[in-house]
C-alpha cells in the first residue's frame, strides 16, 4: 500500500538538511511499516529496535549518550559492524525511552552522517513532556490516516485518480463517473483511513471484519489513555474521547466543557484536549474573530470545534451500520452532516492545513473553514446534501470580499462566476483547484 509520505522520506535521505527525523502519528496508521518499507527499499542495511517491545534496549542509551558509544552499543547487541553509509536505523516507540529523544541531538551534532528515523505512537506527547527534547535539532514529519486519494490507489482506481488530479477544467465530470466516485467515497467514510482496516476489507471484502478491525483499534486507544497517564487523567481523558461523536452531532458543533461534564469549565479539560492533540487522536478547529493573515493571529484559541482522526473510527463510536453504503445520500447527511464535515476536515490536514479555523457571524452564519492560499483567504462551507442555499458564504462575501466562494459537497464540480462547488470525493484536490483558478484570473 503506498503512502504519499514515502516521497517526503526520499527527499529527506537526499536532503542536505537532513536531521535525524520523528515521524509522528496516531497508532494504527502505518508508521512502522512505512519506515520498514522505506528502510528495506533504500538503503542497503536496515536497523530496527523497537523500545517497547524490548524494553532492555534502554540500557544502550544509559550514562554517556555520544553517537559513537550508542552505536557501539547496539552493534554488540546485533552482533555485526553498522556502517553509516546506506544505513538506516529506525527507533521506534522512542517516547518510552526519554534518553533515546535526548540522544538524537548529539546524533546531529557529532555524527550527521547516520540516517536515523525515531517514531512512536505516543512521541507528541512525550515531546511535550521531555526538558531536554532536542530543540532544533530534529526534523518533523506527521503520518496521517490514508486520505482519500491514497485510498483510491490502494484500490487500484489510479485512473480516476488521474483524472482528478489532472482535470482539463473546472467543469462537471462526466455524470457516471460522478456516481461511481461517490460510490467509492461512502465506502471509504465507511472504512476510514486506517491501513489494517483497509487492506483486510480489500484482502477479504467483509464489511464486519471492518467493523471488528475498528473496535479493536479504539480500545487500542483507550488503554492507551490508562497507559500514559494518571488515573484521574485517565477518567476525563475517556470523559472527552466518548463526548467528541455528541459535540459533532449537535447543529452547533463548537466545542462545550459542560457537554462532557455537568457545570464543567476549560481548565478542568484544557489538559486533556492538549493530550488527544498532542496523541493524534483529534485535529482542531479554532473560531476567527477576523479572517486575516496570519490567521493564528486572529484567532479565539478558548473557542473550537473538535475532530476525530479517522473518519471510519467516528462511524464506529457512531455505531453506524453498513446498510448506509448503499443508500444514495444518508450516509452524508447523518448526525447533521457531522460525518461529512470531519471527513472534510481531515482531508485539510492532511494536506498541509497544519492548523484548521472557522468563522461565525454572531451566530447568524457560520462558515465551516477559512482557508489561505497565496496570501488570500477563501471559504469553504460544507454541505451533506445537494442543497444550493449558500446563505452563510454570502454573508461571509458581503463583509470581507474574497475572490471565490467555495463549496464541498456531494454535488458534481462546478464553477459558476466567484463560486465553485467541489465534490466531496475531490476535498484533497482543493490547493489544486485554487492553484488552477488563481492561474487562469490573476489577481
Amino acid at each position: 500500500m503506498e503512502r504519499r509520505l514515502y516521497r517526503n522520506l526520499l527527499e529527506w535521505k537526499k536532503s542536505a538538511r537532513r536531521k535525524p527525523l520523528l515521524l509522528q502519528g496516531a497508532r494504527q496508521v502505518g508508521k512502522t511499516w512505512l519506515i520498514n518499507d522505506f528502510g528495506r527499499r533504500e538503503y542497503q542495511d536496515y536497523i530496527y529496535l523497537n523500545f517497547e517491545q524490548n524494553p532492555g534496549l534502554r540500557s544502550l542509551f544509559t550514562g554517556e549518550l555520544a553517537p559513537g558509544r550508542i552505536i557501539h552499543n547496539i552493534s554488540l547487541y546485533l552482533g555485526r559492524k553498522i556502517e553509516a553509509a546506506n544505513t538506516l536505523i529506525c527507533f521506534d516507540e522512542i517516547q518510552t525511552v526519554p534518553e533515546a529523544i535526548t540522544s538524537l541531538k548529539y546524533f546531529y551534532e557529532q555524527a550527521p552522517e547516520y540516517h536515523l528515523i525515531a517514531a512512536g505512537s505516543l512521541l507528541g506527547v512525550q515531546v511535550g513532556k521531555t526538558g531536554s527534547f532536542p530543540v532544533g535539532k530534529v526534523n518533523f514529519m506527521t503520518l496521517h490516516p490514508l486520505s482519500f486519494a491514497e485510498y483510491l490507489e490502494a484500490v487500484e482506481e489510479n485512473l480516476l485518480l488521474d483524472q482528478l488530479r489532472n482535470l482539463p477544467g473546472i467543469v462537471p465530470l462526466p455524470e457516471l463517473i460522478h456516481e461511481k466516485l461517490l460510490s467509492l467515497l461512502k465506502m471509504f467514510l465507511y472504512t476510514g483511513g486506517m491501513p489494517e482496516v483497509v487492506q483486510n476489507y480489500l484482502d477479504s471484502r467483509d464489511i464486519a471484519e471492518v467493523r471488528s478491525i475498528q473496535e479493536e483499534i479504539l480500545e487500542a486507544y483507550r488503554r492507551d489513555f490508562s497507559k500514559y497517564t494518571d488515573a484521574f487523567q485517565t477518567q476525563k481523558t475517556s470523559e472527552v474521547w466518548q463526548s467528541i461523536p455528541f459535540q459533532l452531532a449537535r447543529e452547533n458543533k463548537k466545542f462545550k466543557y459542560s457537554d462532557v461534564r455537568s457545570k464543567a469549565r476549560a481548565s478542568t479539560f484544557e489538559q486533556t484536549i492538549e493530550w488527544l492533540k498532542n496523541a493524534g487522536l483529534i485535529h482542531l478547529a479554532f473560531l476567527l474573530r477576523t479572517p486575516k493573515l496570519p490567521l493564528a493571529g486572529y484567532a479565539d484559541y478558548e473557542k473550537f470545534k473538535v475532530y476525530h482522526v479517522d473518519t471510519g473510527l467516528l462511524g464506529a463510536m457512531l455505531g453506524l451500520s453498513s446498510d448506509l453504503i448503499i443508500q444514495p445520500n444518508q450516509l452524508f447527511a447523518e448526525y447533521n452532516g457531522a460525518f461529512i464535515e470531519n471527513f472534510v476536515a481531515t482531508e485539510l490536514v492532511k494536506e498541509n492545513e497544519h492548523e484548521l479555523f472557522y468563522w461565525t457571524s454572531q451566530g447568524n452564519a457560520e462558515v465551516d473553514f477559512i482557508i489561505s492560499h497565496k496570501n488570500e483567504l477563501y471559504p469553504v462551507e460544507v454541505k451533506s446534501g445537494t442543497n444550493r442555499k449558500t446563505g452563510s458564504l454570502r454573508s461571509y462575501a458581503d463583509k470581507y470580499h474574497p475572490r471565490l466562494l467555495l463549496r464541498i459537497s456531494p454535488r458534481n464540480l462546478i464553477h459558476d462566476r466567484e463560486f465553485i462547488n467541489v465534490p466531496l470525493y475531490m476535498a484533497f484536490a482543493l490547493p489544486a483547484i485554487l492553484e488552477r483558478v488563481s492561474g487562469e484570473n490573476p489577481g
